[in-house]
């Protein structure tokens, strides 16, 4: 992927340090969505050894991070993949995973945005059944995500529905230092394969720790109250991911530019209501807070969720 990836080296050691990804979740039910978990309510989240860090989001680009924002092998794969005449890059993260011996979820889509309707003002919930539904892709934003690896070890891998979450998976493991994948991983299921032995177990942590390092070949896991973990630079499998939106041409980077054909709340809900009612489902909307409501949130998605096998 990169000529010399040690540049991601550097980049981790200046941007340290690095807390668990659980922070960027409000609950467990927004966890559950965002991984593929099981179970529901709003109680506390298990905090595995993952951890994350914002190098580019929401216009702050961190010093050094330019270059991969704007690297020219992610740009094409995107122009590729969408037959795009403009990609508009804008985030990088870094995720860092110390011996999670276990699938990270039965599997994932990222978090869907439309015009006029995204994560600002509507839960993750809603937005993921709304883009599994395929009934608003007209007003869908097209996102492509490369994920990319810096990581020797041999399991650590991703696997992928690229045929839908119906068909067979396909998994890149083993040799995945310096590769990526391109993808719409806001429509293609994926999830992290094991990282790890099982029998070395997994460490249970809170939102509070954070993994640092001095040199890059020791890295430092430490707590509130408890004595620091050390941990070698070849047991964290680093990926990182970047993000660019897409368009297809310049009226699409207009419609979505100056918001010429945003949707409505009220349309989001007719357009379900109608499509519920065509399958023979119950076509009801409640009237207050319907983004929210519990019951419509597990109607919709017994209609339209579809996780891997």
């Amino acid at each position: 992927m990169f000529d010399d990836p040690t540049c991601v080296d550097e980049l981790l050691l200046a941007h340290q340090p690095y807390w668990p990804v659980q922070r960027y979740m409000a609950n467990r039910a927004e966890y559950a969505t965002l991984s593929g978990a099981t179970g529901g309510g709003a109680t506390a989240m298990p905090v595995g050894p993952v951890f994350r860090g914002d190098w580019a989001y929401d216009g702050e680009i961190r010093a050094g991070v330019e270059p991969l924002l704007h690297h020219e092998p992610f740009v094409d794969a995107a122009r590729a993949l969408f037959g795009a005449e403009h990609v508009r890059p804008h985030t990088v993260y870094v995720n860092l995973t110390w011996q999670l011996p276990f699938p990270q979820g039965r599997g994932h889509v990222d978090i869907p945005a439309f015009r006029g309707f995204d994560r600002t003002t509507v839960p993750v919930a809603f937005l993921t059944i709304m883009g599994q539904s395929g009934l608003f892709e007209e007003e869908r934003v097209k996102v492509a995500t490369a994920v990319a690896w810096f990581y020797r070890g041999q399991d650590g891998g991703f696997e992928y529905w690229p045929q839908g979450p119906q068909g067979a998976s396909v998994i890149h493991e083993g040799r995945i230092h310096n590769t990526a994948v391109v993808a719409d991983n806001d429509f293609m299921w994926h999830r992290v394969r094991p990282t790890g032995r099982p029998e070395d177990g997994m460490a249970t942590l809170t939102l509070d720790h954070e993994l640092a390092t001095e040199d890059g070949r020791a890295w430092t896991v430490t707590g509130p109250g408890e004595d620091p973990i050390t941990v070698t630079a070849d047991q964290l499998r680093v990926s990182l991911s970047w993000k660019a939106t897409v368009f297809s041409d310049d009226g699409d980077r207009r419609r979505h530019d100056d918001h010429l054909a945003d949707i409505t709340a009220d349309e989001v809900l007719t357009r379900l209501s109608k499509d519920l009612a065509d399958r023979g489902l119950d076509p009801t909307m409640p009237t207050s807070d319907p983004f929210r409501d519990p019951a419509l949130i597990t109607r919709l998605q017994e209609a339209y969720m579809r996780y891997p096998a």
